[in-house]
């Protein structure tokens, strides 16, 4: 029913695509540099701003009065640095770990040269009490705009104080909708720069959306640490680059600003989690990540323009990947079985295989996960879950109370009784027939393949994590293929593999636990960071995934000629005298 042939063929496209992707691969960006030296940065003066700062604000919710006294100081300072900075602080409703808040943002700019501008960000609220490494990027904020002011730089400078960063980044998000209208070339984003304790990268530039930061920047920024922090800035493999791609999402306020198109980057000494509230600050190394910082900002002011806007470009082997390159690949990739599907289809059509009856199976396999999605969608809309942030959050940061305990409870009851009742449904609109047969494998191969070319559309990285799946099932959808049912499992095992993979890599880049991960999901499916059309997409393939489940347990394999009998391997005269007797085509036999 599946024509090997066709597959065979349809391989081709995929060596010329490696051949491309070969010549595709270009060298990094240079990062930009200043021979200027950042002696004016006073890594005292900030430890001594910070101390006065978490000693007079030790706790500090988002949008609580602590955090709009410390708004509050933050322009009061900015004010009295020089009279060249426009201070504002703009107040806005945004969704935060503590629910809806009204959050205020805190912006002083120093007009320069007309031309792009330079914004430097750092968020100023806190999950936990005497968070004072999380308050050293605000601190160091505030030298920065100390040292820079009075014309230092040539270009304009904007310094922000965002709320809201502790959790869902609604600040952050405030931020990229005020700038949104500015051409804005670098934004510098200061997380955690003083604690002792080092996790790389960096320098990150996960994003909201499908794309990174400027690779440009990236480097600039990694090169500022190198000088000063003498610590090289890591940078993530190319496994992490593709998973975070596929499943966007990040802890840093970088995230909503590159998903809104402009050029950010964060750099924190803790990478993109946050850091402990206790963790402990380091003198030396808040000087010298301040140091860096500075570095960077000169390098920016008086370099090239970077004119970069975020990329979904991968870096391997030292050398760039282009996103083309990666879409002509993946595409390449899923044309064999896709071909392979469509011709199989029509052949199940003349047939007459009840292709369609599959379909529903699986759209009732994929029902008891949409069903439980909607619920969840349903108590973020209806604030039955107090906090719903738009992004992910921090693990730890929105407690498990009694509200989040019944809406785990209730999801699971929902997806139970979906399951419970897909039997009777199928029962209702097919009868009692079960899963199996040529159309059962048609239309499992169709349905995976047109989600593939579907996803493909929007999002190659994500569409690769399919293409294992789209190869190896036909084995388990062609008839003419029997496996013994351990052989068939693990087939399938080994075909969802880079999914588990794709987990593992995000619980720890997000410090996500197996139970952290199952709350944090249920949160982005509330918060809408999962959307209605992507749980929706996600529920079909994980119905795909149980018919192929079932599909590789009730295969059988080939029947075994007794031991004794001759095989009889070619018909003539003395076993069969029939038409077809002396043989026939292949292509002829199989139809």
């Amino acid at each position: 029913m599946l024509d090997a042939r066709i597959y065979r063929a349809a391989l081709v496209p995929v060596l010329l695509a490696v051949i491309v992707c070969a010549f595709s691969l270009q060298d990094q960006p240079q990062p930009i540099t200043t021979t200027l030296a950042p002696d004016a940065f006073s890594g005292g003066r900030v430890e001594r701003e910070l101390a006065d700062l978490a000693r007079a604000f030790p706790a500090r919710r988002a949008g609580d009065a602590v955090d709009s006294a410390l708004g509050r100081r933050l322009a009061e300072d900015l004010r009295a640095v020089r009279p060249a900075y426009e201070v504002s602080s703009p107040s806005f409703e945004g969704e935060t770990i503590e629910g809806e808040r009204t959050l205020t943002t805190v912006l002083a700019r120093q007009v320069g040269a007309p031309g792009p501008e330079l914004v430097v960000v750092a968020h100023r609220d806190a999950a936990g009490r005497d968070a004072r490494a999380e308050l050293s990027g605000t601190a160091v904020m505030l030298e920065l705009a100390r040292v820079v002011s009075g014309g230092r730089l040539r270009r304009t400078v904007t310094f922000v104080s965002t709320s809201g960063g502790s959790g869902g980044a609604a600040g952050a998000r405030d931020v990229a909708r005020r700038l949104g209208g500015n051409p804005i070339d670098a934004v510098l984003v200061l997380g955690d720069l003083g604690s002792a304790r080092l996790r790389r990268p960096v320098g990150a530039s996960w994003s909201d959306g499908s794309e990174l930061g400027p690779l440009v920047l990236r480097r600039t920024v990694a090169d500022a640490v190198r000088q000063e922090a003498a610590t090289g800035a890591g940078g993530p493999g190319v496994v992490t680059q593709w998973t975070r791609l596929a499943f966007p999402g990040t802890l840093g306020e970088q995230g909503p600003l590159v998903a809104a198109g402009l050029p950010a980057v964060l750099m924190s000494a803790s990478g993109e989690r946050p850091p402990a509230a206790g963790a402990r600050v380091s003198g030396e190394r808040l000087e010298a990540f301040g140091r860096a910082a500075l570095r960077a900002l000169l390098a920016l002011d008086e370099g090239r323009a970077v004119r970069a806007a975020p990329t979904r470009d991968v870096v391997t082997l030292r050398k760039v990947l282009p996103a083309w390159a990666v879409r002509l690949l993946i595409g390449a990739l899923l044309v064999a079985p896709l071909l392979v599907t469509v011709d199989g289809f029509a052949r199940a059509r003349r047939r007459r295989e009840p292709v369609g009856a599959w379909l529903g199976w699986i759209g009732a396999a994929a029902a008891p996960f949409a069903l439980a999605a909607a619920l969840v969608t349903v108590m973020g809309l209806t604030g039955l879950l107090v906090a719903t942030p738009r992004a992910p959050v921090p693990p730890g940061a929105i407690a498990i109370d009694g509200a989040a305990r019944a809406a785990l409870i209730a999801t699971g009851l929902a997806l139970v009784l979906g399951v419970v009742a897909r039997p009777a449904v199928l029962r209702l609109l097919h009868g009692r027939r079960r899963l199996a047969g040529v159309g059962a494998g048609v239309a499992l191969m169709l349905a995976w393949c047109l989600l593939a070319a579907g996803l493909w559309v929007f999002n190659p990285f994500a569409a690769a994590f399919m293409v294992p799946a789209a190869h190896l099932w036909l084995l388990l959808a062609a008839p003419g293929v029997r496996m013994r049912r351990g052989v068939a499992l693990l087939l399938v095992a080994v075909s969802l593999a880079p999914f588990a993979i794709g987990a593992l890599v995000l619980s720890g880049q997000l410090g996500l636990g197996p139970l952290d991960l199952g709350w944090a999901a249920l949160l982005w499916v509330a918060g809408a960071h999962v959307g209605p059309v992507s749980w929706l997409f996600w529920s079909v393939a994980a119905g795909c995934a149980l018919a192929a489940i079932v599909l590789a347990w009730r295969t059988r394999p080939a029947p075994r000629t007794p031991e004794g009998e001759p095989r009889i391997t070619v018909r003539g005269p003395l076993t069969y005298a029939g038409p077809g007797s002396l043989g026939g085509t292949e292509s002829a036999l199989r139809r």
